[in-house]
């Protein structure tokens, strides 16, 4: 299956953008190279989410654990071309499915282990997949079975301990003609990086989940705003605790690793104490941290000193804005560069380093604009993405400085479209090609002319109050240092007179009662603009979120 034009895979071919390579060639080469270097670490508390012990593979451990899986997918119909849906914890065998796939010249597409029945059950109308993967036992329960309902003339295979009437697959266990066969099938492949390797999802906070198929190619360069940003050496030790379904995960660790022919610890789920031991205990230099346990960590420093955390060189964050006081805590206290970062499964990637951005405080706030001409930077993205900014009303192209306007990005990382989805595409591509990402910056930057993008927020979330535009991100990251809240999150109510009135949900930290007269205070002595204010307050207990961790403003207004 290939989404690209072949006026489009000439073009960037002939720049050199573009290889026939595929992400198992990328694999079978590493693990040619150091065969013996330690290749996948699982998480010390593997036993307490998942099956069995903790695993350690080198690359070829790793490379005959992926043929076994390759031949217990071939066994059960899978190839060239054909959808496996998998939905596995980060364990080592998600990886070797990742390899797998990719030697049958297969497509993987990953869901989130908080996925259940309803979420699949949409993902299968659309993806129409050959197989399923899943596991037999993950927090007490077979999953496997429990969500095959979903899809009950889906073959299913598992991993884990047997389970009546499913077919399980060990990779720890040889079978010489199953494995035969599958090498046999392999050699008279003609697999190309123009093929798509994975279809992620989207978080569906606007309604079903879309497909978003990517190729080999698009990852490859995907994965080099990151390899330009963290620097990694050889042999580094990369630790992941994001779930390997979206562009963070994938492009970030699954690709970067490869290329560092370092080691990749695994880790789930997202337990602070636990990933602190492993930091220190399998001497990491690269990982990535949501923002909020990073400013819980700077708070707490009793809890990071309690962990050897010498080897860590850079810590990469985003998914929300990052705190500046933060970025600038963890160099002053550690040296440590903390990278921005702003992707999406679509193509968005914005990364900001200390190379490019040296102020730690500019850096939490400022992305360089790639793409963008006269502008250089050394991150090699940069020369081979489009950015502008495009007002989301008038469509005019906006060049000016703190003006909010939608991000619209093209290059040879961007997608080609949403699975079977004609009319979303219709809607989020322009007739050149460019990718209309829903996300809002403004130039800022008193170089001429101005080098960074800020982010203020999605333009679907945006609340137009009388004419007026209000970032909910803006006024969430305000609120964020309210003394009384936990957390909090902004959204718009239709109103008769003005369009939309600003709504805002908070969860109260414990004890204590806030008020919206205590809002509007607090905005007040920041000197926010009165139209931005909210007018009504509904305490939660918490703030409902995706299985990415999003959060869902659109139930939030269906709850008020």
């Amino acid at each position: 299956m290939q989404t690209s034009s072949q006026a489009k895979i000439a073009e960037y071919t002939a720049k050199g953008w573009w290889t026939e390579r595929t992400y198992a060639q990328l694999f079978d080469k590493t693990a040619g190279e150091v065969p013996t270097r330690m290749a996948l670490v699982d998480a010390p508390n593997r036993p307490d989410f998942a099956f069995g012990a903790q695993r350690r593979l080198t690359y070829a451990e790793a490379a005959t654990g992926a043929t076994r899986v390759a031949a217990a997918l071939y066994d059960a119909g899978v190839r060239q071309g054909d959808r496996v849906l998998v939905q596995l914890p980060n364990i080592i065998e998600l990886i070797l499915v990742y390899i797998a796939v990719a030697r049958l010249g297969g497509i993987i597409s990953p869901a989130p282990m908080q996925y259940g029945r309803h979420e699949l059950t949409e993902i299968n109308k659309v993806l129409k997949p050959k197989l399923f993967v899943s596991l037999t036992q993950f927090k007490g329960q077979n999953v496997a079975a429990q969500h095959h309902e979903s899809f009950p003339d889906l073959p299913l295979l598992a991993f884990g301990p047997a389970a009546a009437g499913l077919k399980t697959i060990d990779d720890t266990k040889a079978d010489a003609a199953a494995e035969a066969r599958v090498n046999a099938y392999c050699a008279d492949l003609k697999n190309s990086g123009n093929d798509i390797y994975t279809i992620c999802w989207t978080s569906g906070t606007t309604g079903r989940p879309k497909g978003v198929p990517r190729s080999h190619n698009h990852w490859f360069v995907q994965c080099i705003a990151v390899q330009d940003a963290v620097h990694l050496e050889d042999a580094d030790v990369l630790l992941n605790p994001f779930p390997f379904v979206n562009m963070a995960a994938i492009s970030g660790f699954l690709f970067v690793w490869l290329f560092a022919r370092g080691t990749l610890v695994l880790h789930h789920p997202f337990d602070m104490a636990v990933m602190l031991r492993q930091i220190q205990d399998e001497k990491v230099v690269y990982t990535i941290v949501p923002p909020a346990a990073l400013n819980m960590l700077l708070q707490k420093k009793e809890i990071m000193a309690a962990f050897n955390l010498k080897s860590l060189r850079t810590i990469a964050s985003g998914s929300a804005p990052l705190s500046p006081v933060m970025v600038k805590g963890f160099k002053d206290l550690l040296n440590i560069d903390v990278v921005n970062t702003f992707g999406s499964n679509e193509g968005v990637s914005l990364v900001s380093c200390a190379k490019e951005v040296p102020d730690p405080e500019h850096r939490a706030l400022y992305f360089p604009r790639f793409g963008v001409e006269g502008i250089e930077w050394e991150n090699k993205i940069s020369e081979k993405i489009m950015t502008k900014l495009v007002d989301p009303v008038t469509n005019e192209v906006v060049t000016t400085r703190e003006r909010p306007a939608e991000l619209w990005i093209k290059g040879p990382n961007v997608f080609d479209g949403y699975l079977d989805s004609p009319e979303d595409n219709a809607k989020v591509f322009d007739a050149e090609g460019y990718f209309r990402s829903g996300d809002l910056f403004e130039i800022v930057g008193d170089d001429d002319p101005p080098k960074f993008y800020r982010f203020v927020g999605r333009h679907k979330d945006l609340i137009i109050r009388g004419g007026m535009n209000i970032s909910p991100d803006e006024l969430d990251n305000l609120l964020a240092h309210h003394p009384k809240l936990v957390e909090t999150a902004v959204f718009g109510q239709p109103d008769e007179i003005l369009g939309e009135r600003v709504c805002m949900a908070a969860v109260p930290k414990p004890g204590m009662e806030v008020t919206l007269e205590d809002i509007k205070q607090f905005l007040k002595e920041k000197d926010v603009a009165i139209f931005k204010w909210p007018e009504r307050l509904m305490i939660v207990e918490a703030l409902p979120r995706n299985p990415l961790g999003k959060v869902l403003r659109t139930e939030l207004r269906k709850k008020a």
